[in-house]
């Protein structure tokens, strides 16, 4: 009642916001005469003028009426094509940040080209993002004449550019792409090692061709970036075999490991520590593991080389496989998996994975299969991908249907822009019938008639199995026609092309004939190359064009008598933007247009929502067979059909992106933190920090088991130093300073800082900082797999809480950032450590020195349960070897030991044996210098 009052006064919402823009084109329009007037030479001189006022202050939309004036006069030049006040219109829209709504064939690419003119003047870069590779190059083939008129320059990206192209491209004033590439170019951006890598320079402004297929259709469905996980897991069942012949050290008579510190004699090759779950090697069982290795031909010279070191991680995870981890008490074995078994509740943990090789040690352990299998490297959604950019706006023929979803997820208003000309189109009402034979067989006799008479027809179908039954019914007839489907995207535009000349008959799919359009008659542009072929001379193509465009126009007039493109439904579809999008089709620029939508009771869509009632009802009262039901009342239910569906949809989407917010947010600190790392030229400050906190923590737990015992508190801080930074504390438990906890956090601090500072004298402060910044890199990429297959877990995992009146998306929201908070905790104590740990010593530098690769096995955008789609089986990436400068050893008992001499820090991560060589050569580093 209270909308019905407010149009009454005010006028519908599309007045109102039509009303609001006139001034705004009015203003255009008035500089019309003065862009016409300026010669060619003062266009780029113009864009100059307007980014100098950008830069000192001035707003674009003070701008917006000369721009969109230049913009105008520069399509006129060029293309022969004046805008018309409704795309001008439109384009101020999108200046606006908002989505357009504009019928088919008002001429949407046109229409964009003001608005991304007007903001591209910022120079930070607009982006143009359309459905396929074929729009793509097409559209900026096409408006490539006007904005190089205007002084800027385009650039597209496809899908088989390397990454110098890209990052050409990128760098132009507007860049054309699909979605897809978009958004894997940012995936890969924050997969890199160096900040020279990256090809894309920022989100600032994009507008999105067919905005609801990109953001509403595709929404459910992440981009993913997978490749193979090292196969590794043959290592871990040759070290299982090993474990019987290495010793756990005996203990003294009050149950206590001795202490080589206090020069007690040490008889074993590891310690246990079952409180966190940890093991450690002793000198003995290190040489031990050593010449075990060697034997066996698993490594040549020593544990402690970088190629060969990775074995003592397996070697820990297997141990404590082995005396850790037990069988129906933390895991069970079902159905040849090994699976977890939650500590607290008793349930088993279904598609949970132990971290860091250790569930592939027990899988060794269990002699149950390791397998091989693609990990997530990367995945984003293009909800939030599309919602980094600073402003965001789109264009389709059909939004307004979907306008609350597009302001509740992206915050962003539809305006629908009215037809230059008033649309002549019929659309009839859907005639409905009994079942699906009788469907088609009143659909074919339609078809029949119409191609007849001469009349285009256009049939719609909602796939591509009912696409083939009408092709066979029409073949059968002897009724020539065309499929289209999406396999090829030239192809598909040159069908469509073709779709409204006389007599033509084409069966399309929902996805299809999108991005071009069909013209009555035909087009003579497509008949005109086709003639000429590819070796014609300019004249030679504009005679064959003139005589084919005089062809055109006769038969425009015949097929324009006969009443226009016919368009023909076969059903329903579950949203009333698709059918409206193919009824769109017909009836551009005030042509002639018929459309109408064949039922049946059978359509999964009358099926669903009431429809065997209804053909009961109407079986009761005497249908006559093959006898349609024409009422408009059928066609309000079947519209509030199409609601219910779309509205549960709209939930599906939502629930899924409450979801996927909680991994946006986490990606999001991981790709900042990781842009700060390339960036930062003193990482030691970070290290430092670390270290201050890990110390700190220590001594608060120090301070409280002191009171109870200070022997023993004296004890596990002396262990934890050593073990975290082979730090050696000299402290006895009844020193006075022992007490005096602050002063003795601070002079561990200070000793401990020392130490990185005289490393980074002896190496150099850029080399020290490069060692660094590759050993965070290589956490942080490893901790951030792990941390998406944890999340997918998880996410299966809450699921099962609401049986126990638990909400799980607060449950997964808790945990998830528990987790992740771990994640970060663990790579800032890793990596202090290993900076600690790491001493210098010389080596001959073999490897090969080069820019890191990351190796991308396959990139995609499938349908996928959820929005992570790793599979919860096979292996997880192994944890990283301890770093070393040249050669280092892991350090003894000091870390003031002096080293023999100072080496260059290794600068990047060790070359995986199944990436390409770094040489250039093409082959794999295996194959090449690495056999």
């Amino acid at each position: 009642m209270l909308d019905n009052v407010i149009k009454a006064l005010f006028g519908s919402q599309h007045e109102r916001d039509l009303k609001a823009l006139l001034p705004i084109l009015h203003a255009v329009n008035e500089k019309e005469a003065w862009a016409a007037s300026l010669p060619p030479e003062e266009f780029p001189k113009m864009t100059e003028r307007f980014r100098e006022r950008y830069r000192n202050g001035e707003s674009l939309d003070s701008m917006l009426p000369e721009a969109f004036a230049l913009a105008r006069e520069a399509a006129r030049r060029n293309l022969g094509e004046r805008p018309y006040d409704v795309q001008v219109l439109g384009s101020i829209v999108l200046h606006q940040g908002k989505i357009v709504e504009m019928k088919t064939g008002e001429g949407k690419t046109l229409m964009s080209v003001a608005a991304t003119y007007l903001n591209a003047i910022t120079g930070k870069g607009v982006h143009v993002v359309t459905v396929n590779d074929y729009l793509a190059s097409r559209d900026a083939a096409w408006m490539s004449p006007v904005f190089n008129y205007l002084g800027m320059t385009v650039g597209t990206i496809l899908s088989d550019m390397d990454n110098d192209r890209r990052r050409e491209n990128y760098a132009c004033d507007i860049t054309y792409g699909t979605n897809n590439e978009f958004g894997f170019d940012y995936l890969r951006d924050n997969m890199r090692w160096d900040l020279e890598g990256r090809v894309q320079r920022g989100h600032h402004f994009c507008v999105v061709d067919e905005i609801d297929s990109i953001l509403i259709d595709e929404a459910r469905t992440p981009l993913i970036i997978s490749g193979a996980a090292e196969d590794d897991t043959y290592k871990f069942f040759e070290v299982d075999k090993l474990l019987d012949t290495l010793e756990e050290v005996k203990k003294k008579e009050d149950g206590e490991y001795p202490d080589e510190a206090q020069g007690e004699e040490v008889i074993g090759d590891y310690k246990i520590n079952e409180k966190n779950k940890n093991i450690s090697f002793t000198n003995a069982g290190m040489n031990k593991i050593e010449k075990l290795l060697q034997k066996r031909g698993l490594i040549k010279g020593s544990l402690f080389d970088e190629e060969n070191f990775e074995y003592i991680h397996y070697f820990t995870q297997a141990l404590r496989a082995h005396k850790l981890f037990h069988i129906d008490v933390d895991y069970v074995v079902q159905d040849g998996q090994v699976q977890i078994v939650d500590e607290f509740t008793g349930r088993i943990l279904h598609g949970r994975r132990y971290s860091d090789g250790l569930h592939q040690a027990i899988e060794a352990k269990e002699r149950i299969k390791i397998a091989q299998r693609n990990r997530t490297l990367a995945t984003i959604t293009f909800q939030n991908y599309f919602r980094l950019y600073e402003k965001i706006s789109g264009m389709t023929g059909t939004a307004d249907t979907e306008a609350v979803e597009f302001n509740k997820i992206y915050n962003l208003d539809v305006v629908v822009i009215p037809t230059n000309l008033p649309v002549a189109r019929i659309d009839e009402d859907d005639v409905v019938y009994l079942n699906e034979k009788e469907k088609f067989e009143a659909l074919c006799d339609e078809i029949e008639a119409a191609h007849k008479r001469g009349q285009p027809v256009l049939v719609g179908t909602v796939s591509i199995e009912k696409s083939e039954k009408v092709s066979a019914l029409l073949t059968r007839r002897g009724i020539r026609h065309e499929v289209l489907n999406a396999k090829n995207h030239a192809r598909e535009a040159v069908i469509i092309a073709e779709a409204g000349a006389k007599g033509a008959v084409t069966i399309a799919t929902n996805m299809a004939g999108r991005g071009t359009d069909i013209k009555l008659g035909g087009n003579p542009e497509h008949r005109a190359r086709k003639r000429a072929g590819t070796n014609a001379t300019p004249e030679q193509y504009a005679k064959i064009y003139k005589e084919e465009y005089e062809k055109w126009k006769k038969d425009y007039e015949e097929v324009k008598s006969l009443g226009g493109l016919y368009v023909i439904g076969t059903e329903r579809h579950e949203s009333r933007r698709i059918d409206n999008q193919l009824r769109g089709r017909s009836g551009r620029q005030g042509d002639p247009g018929r459309s109408k939508f064949f039922i049946s009771m059978d359509d999964d869509l009358m099926r669903l929502f009431g429809g065997s009632n209804i053909k009961n009802l109407m079986s009761k009262i005497g249908m006559e067979p093959g006898e349609p039901i024409y009422h408009p009342w059928l066609n309000k239910s079947i519209e509030r059909a199409q609601k219910k569906v779309e509205e549960r949809n709209f939930e599906i989407r939502k629930h899924l992106l409450e979801y996927d917010d909680v991994l946006n947010q986490q990606r999001k600190f991981i790709y900042e933190q990781r842009d700060a790392i390339l960036a930062d030229q003193h990482l030691v400050d970070r290290v430092n920090n670390a270290t201050n906190d890990m110390v700190h923590a220590a001594l608060e737990d120090y301070r409280a088991t002191f009171r109870r015992d200070p022997v023993l508190a004296v004890k596990e801080l002396a262990r934890f130093l050593k073990e975290k930074f082979a730090y050696q504390l000299q402290l006895e438990s009844n020193a006075p300073e022992a007490q005096k906890v602050e002063d003795l956090e601070q002079r561990i601090t200070e000793e401990l800082k020392q130490e990185i500072a005289e490393k980074e004298a002896l190496v150099g402060a850029e080399n020290l900082n490069t060692f660094i910044r590759m050993q965070y890199l290589q956490a942080i990429d490893r901790k951030w797999l792990d941390h998406l297959e944890n999340m997918e877990a998880l996410r299966e995992a809450v699921y099962l809480r609401s049986y126990g009146q638990k909400n799980p998306l607060t449950e997964y929201k808790i945990e998830g950032f528990q987790i992740f908070e771990t994640m970060i905790d663990e790579i800032r104590q890793e990596i202090a450590s290993r900076v600690h740990l790491v001493r210098v010593q010389s080596t001959d530098n073999r490897e090969v020195r080069a820019r890191p690769v990351a190796t991308i096995h396959s990139a995609s955008h499938g349908s996928v349960g959820s929005f992570a789609g790793a599979a919860a089986g096979g292996t997880s990436a192994r944890s990283g070897t301890t770093p070393t400068m040249g050669s280092a050893r892991p350090v003894g008992p000091s870390s003031r030991s002096e080293p023999e001499s100072v080496t260059v820090v290794r600068a990047y991560p060790k070359v995986g044996r199944n990436d390409p060589c770094p040489c250039g050569s093409g082959k794999k580093y295996k194959y090449c210098h690495g056999k």
